[in-house]
């Protein structure tokens, strides 16, 4: 059986020797052995548990929630994989139609096509996002009202890559949560709460100012209230929504 010492292992996976003396240091990743003369060996078993370290990373995972998952008594490396990959198939998807939309702008703007202005919006649908207006209004009343329309004002320079990167940024974010539940993390974790973060920050680009907390407790009581976001939510991931809900609500009284 290969072994590799921590400078290969650093080589071959693209991050420092100093990282991976780290995560020897906190328990993270230890070598399969140390040899006499204090070089640290890594195994298979080794290098597929820092595969699965870097794609945690690449969920914003800080190191202690990957840690927690890795020590998980129900962790399966092959479940992980397939979740890695079914996030990355999803990720693909909207860069492909991220790509798609900027190659037909760029055409159209130098005159090679003459591309449809709805086109420009791939994705949103009028006629859904008038009834949640008005469901939103009936419900929470003018101060609802102002709200959207503020939302409206910002978003009316925008261009098809802004409406892309915050439709991208969302469903990222719902992504990384229903990873997270997956996972077993609390919705008061370290990881979660760096996810609601983000989940605030994207809400407060068309909101007057950022949620307050009692705004951002209201805002996921009404996701429950409403059977499209239930659906969105529990077809995702089943329990997603309570799950959002109870996260959002601790990242409310722990930070907002």
């Amino acid at each position: 059986m290969s072994r590799y010492t921590v400078r290969q292992v650093a080589k071959m996976s693209g991050i420092s020797v100093r990282a991976l003396h780290h995560y020897d240091q906190i328990g993270l990743l230890k070598p399969a052995s140390v040899g006499e003369n204090g070089y640290r060996y890594y195994g298979r078993e080794e290098l597929l548990r820092l595969q699965q370290i870097l794609f945690h990373r690449e969920l914003e995972f800080p190191l202690e929630a990957i840690a927690a998952v890795l020590a998980a008594p129900d962790f399966d490396r092959k479940e992980a994989l397939r979740r890695h990959r079914t996030r990355l198939e999803a990720e693909a998807r909207r860069y492909r139609r991220l790509l798609r939309t900027l190659d037909e702008t760029l055409a159209s703007l130098e005159g090679e096509t003459d591309m449809n202005d709805k086109d420009l919006y791939r994705g949103f649908a009028p006629e859904t996002q008038a009834e949640y207006e008005s469901w939103v209004i009936d419900r929470h009343g003018d101060g609802a009202r102002a709200e959207i329309d503020h939302g409206k004002a910002v978003m009316k320079d925008w261009k098809a890559g802004d409406f892309a990167d915050m439709k991208a940024e969302g469903e990222a974010i719902e992504a990384a949560l229903a990873d997270a539940l997956r996972d077993g993390l609390p919705p008061d974790s370290v990881a979660v709460t760096a996810i609601m973060r983000r989940h605030h920050a994207w809400i407060s680009r068309t909101w007057k100012s950022p949620p307050t907390r009692e705004a951002f407790i209201g805002l996921a009581a009404m996701y429950g209230d409403h059977p499209d976001f239930r659906s969105h939510y529990e077809d995702r991931a089943k329990g997603l929504l309570e799950y959002v809900q109870a996260a959002m609500g601790a990242f409310a009284e722990a930070e907002l």
